[in-house]
């Protein structure tokens, strides 16, 4: 439902005479407004991109502070057996 709409809004953009004045979608009117909005929506792809990115953020966020004393405690064993 959204492609025709992103397309021509798209090609409105490029050709002048061509302007978007209204729109039905399931029996309801839309406003240029309401089809400049479905037609920038993003699509169904990258909205789930964006979501599994939201739900990978904070795992990866607590491995990096679990992990960062270990290291810090590696890297003071090898600076102590690299001194003597």
């Amino acid at each position: 439902m959204i492609a025709p709409a992103r397309v021509l809004y798209d090609f409105s953009k490029t050709q002048a005479k061509l302007q978007l004045k209204i729109g039905v979608l399931d029996g309801k009117l839309l406003q240029q407004a309401d089809i400049k909005a479905l037609a920038t929506l993003p699509s169904l792809n990258a909205l789930r991109g964006k979501i599994v990115g939201l739900l990978q953020a904070p795992a990866s966020r607590i491995v990096g502070v679990l992990a960062a004393p270990a290291g810090q405690i590696a890297r003071v064993m090898k600076a102590k057996a690299d001194k003597g």
